[in-house]
């Protein structure tokens, strides 16, 4: 995924990378304001987030698909 990290930091910065768009897209897409409404804009932003972390997980670590 990042072409300037060497190749035995590459598996850690994918986890780490998973883990904070993982917590970004649970936050974005649970998210509720005090009347019970959802946001707009968190919850577009939590479905991007969500759609890099299966992209980084099935292509960069799992090695499923390939583009």
């Amino acid at each position: 995924m990042f072409d300037f990290i060497p190749q035995e930091y590459e598996q850690l910065v994918n986890i780490i990378f998973l883990v904070v768009t993982a917590l970004i897209a649970r936050h974005g897409i649970t998210y509720r304001k005090e009347d019970g409404e959802r946001d707009f804009v968190r919850l577009l932003f939590g479905c991007i987030a969500a759609t890099y972390f299966f992209l980084v997980l099935f292509k960069d670590v799992l090695g499923l698909i390939s583009f």
